[in-house]
C-alpha cells in the first residue's frame, strides 16, 4: 500500500507541475515593437496646424484621457505613452510622420489620425508593414475594407451613409427642392457627393449645381455666390470647420436663405457656429452621433458627468462646446477598451483581433442607443446617426436614430 500511495503522489506531483507549467505558458506575455511590461506607446497624427487645425482639440482631448487613465494605473499596470505629431493636414507630410512614428519610435499602433486624403495617404504603408492603423478620423467609406486592408479600421459613421440619410430627409419634407452642393475637392468631399446622390437615386437631378473647393484657398465666398446664383432653395455644405463657418457667413451677408445642411464634422458649437454667429446658423441642419457637450439636457446623464469631471480634473483649457473634444474623449475610450482586452497579448495581431470584436460597447459621450460592435468582416463601428436642428445656441435633436446603413 505504500508503494502504491508513493506512485499515487508522485503522479499528483507531475500532474501538478504540468498544470503550473500549462498556465504559465498560457499566461505569458507576448510583445510587439512598442509594448512591453510597463509601457504602450501609441501614435496619433493631427493637424495641429494647417487649414483643418480646428480638429486639434481631437488630439489634445486623447492626450489628456490617456493621461487619466496613466494617473489611475494604466492599462492592466502598463502606462500609454501617446506620441502625436503635426502633419498639417498635408498627405505628403503623414507619410513622413507615419514613418517616423513606426520605424523610428517604433509604436505599437498608429490611433486616431484624422483625415481622408491624409490617411489615405498612410494605408498601403501601414497595412505592408502590418501596424495597426486603428480608429481612423474620418467618415469615409474606404476604411471598411477588411478583406484588402486588414491593418485599418475607421470609428466613425460613414460619409456616404450620412449624406444617404439627408438625401432622404430632402425627399420627404422638401420634394421639389433645388440643392446646390458645396464640396471639398479630394476623396472627403467627393465620397459624401457619392453618398447625397446615391441617396437621391432616380431624384439626383435636384442637384442643380456642384461646387468643388480647394482647402489651399483662403475663402469659399465665390462658390457661395455662385451657388445662390444657381437658384438652389437647399444649401448643403460638405466642408470642414473654416469653410463651413465661411460658408454660413457668406449666405447671411449676400441675403440667401436656403435650407442649409453642414455635415458632421462641421457641427462643433465653439468651432464652426460661434464663430459664424449664432443668429445666421438658426435653422441649420446636420446629423450626430455623440452628444453635444454644450447642452443642459446632459446635464444629469452619467456619461456627461464623467466627460466633465475628466475636463475638469484632466483637461481644463479645453472648450466643451467644441464637439472635437467630445469625439476624442470617446475614441480614446474605445481605443483603451481594445487594449484592455488585449490582455498581456500586446502583438499587433491581437490588437486588430480585439478590435474587431467589440460589443455593444457604449462610450459616454455618445448618444442614448448608439453602440459600437465590430467583427471580422465589419471595420465600421458606429453605424447610427440622429438628425439635429440649430436653435438659440445649440443643437436639438429631433427623428429617431437612424441606421448610416440606410439603402445599403
Amino acid at each position: 500500500m505504500t508503494a502504491v500511495r508513493f506512485q499515487v503522489a508522485t503522479l499528483w506531483v507531475a500532474f501538478a507541475l504540468c498544470t503550473a507549467m500549462s498556465s504559465e505558458v498560457l499566461a505569458q506575455k507576448k510583445y510587439d515593437s512598442g509594448a512591453s511590461d510597463t509601457e504602450i506607446k501609441i501614435g496619433n497624427i493631427m493637424p495641429y496646424s494647417g487649414p483643418a487645425s480646428a480638429y486639434a482639440a481631437i488630439g489634445k482631448a486623447e492626450e489628456a484621457y490617456f493621461n487619466k487613465i496613466n494617473a489611475e494605473g494604466g492599462i492592466n499596470g502598463r502606462k500609454i505613452k501617446f506620441i502625436s505629431y503635426d502633419d498639417a493636414y498635408s498627405p505628403p507630410k503623414t507619410v513622413e510622420q507615419a514613418r517616423k512614428l513606426v520605424e523610428s519610435d517604433g509604436v505599437l499602433l498608429i490611433f486616431g489620425s484624422l483625415g481622408t486624403s491624409t490617411n489615405s495617404a498612410i494605408r498601403k504603408y501601414m497595412n505592408e508593414k502590418k501596424v495597426p492603423q486603428l480608429f481612423v478620423a474620418s467618415g469615409a467609406s474606404k476604411w471598411n475594407e477588411p478583406k484588402q486592408y486588414p491593418w485599418t479600421m475607421g470609428w466613425q459613421p460613414s460619409y456616404q451613409s450620412e449624406a444617404r440619410i439627408y438625401a432622404k430627409y430632402i425627399m420627404k419634407e422638401r420634394p421639389q427642392a433645388k440643392i446646390g452642393v458645396l464640396y471639398q475637392n479630394d476623396d472627403f468631399g467627393k465620397d459624401y457627393l457619392k453618398g447625397l446622390k446615391d441617396g437621391l437615386g432616380a431624384k439626383a437631378s435636384m442637384i442643380v449645381l456642384e461646387e468643388a473647393y480647394n482647402t489651399s484657398e483662403p475663402a469659399v465666398d465665390e462658390h457661395v455666390v455662385k451657388l445662390k446664383a444657381s437658384g438652389a432653395d437647399v444649401f448643403i455644405s460638405i466642408t470642414t470647420p473654416k469653410f463651413t463657418a465661411q460658408g454660413i457667413k457668406k449666405a447671411a451677408e449676400i441675403n440667401w436663405h436656403p435650407v442649409q445642411i453642414i455635415s458632421n464634422v462641421s457641427t462643433s458649437v465653439g468651432g464652426v457656429i460661434e464663430p459664424a454667429g449664432f443668429e445666421i446658423s438658426q435653422g441649420i441642419l446636420s446629423a450626430s452621433y455623440t452628444k453635444d457637450g454644450s447642452d443642459p439636457q446632459w446635464d444629469a446623464d452619467d456619461g456627461m458627468k464623467k466627460f466633465y469631471n475628466f475636463l475638469a480634473q484632466y483637461d481644463p483649457k479645453a472648450n466643451k462646446l467644441d464637439a472635437g473634444v467630445a469625439f476624442g474623449y470617446a475614441a480614446a475610450q474605445t481605443m483603451v477598451k481594445v487594449l484592455q482586452m488585449c490582455g498581456n497579448d500586446l502583438t499587433r495581431e491581437n490588437v486588430m483581433k480585439q478590435a474587431a470584436s467589440l460589443k455593444d460597447f457604449a462610450p459616454d459621450t455618445l448618444l442614448p442607443g448608439i453602440k459600437i460592435n465590430t467583427a471580422p468582416d465589419n471595420f465600421a463601428p458606429i453605424e447610427q446617426l440622429q438628425m439635429m436642428r440649430f436653435k438659440g445656441r445649440k443643437w436639438e435633436l429631433f427623428g429617431d436614430i437612424i441606421s448610416s446603413e440606410l439603402g445599403q
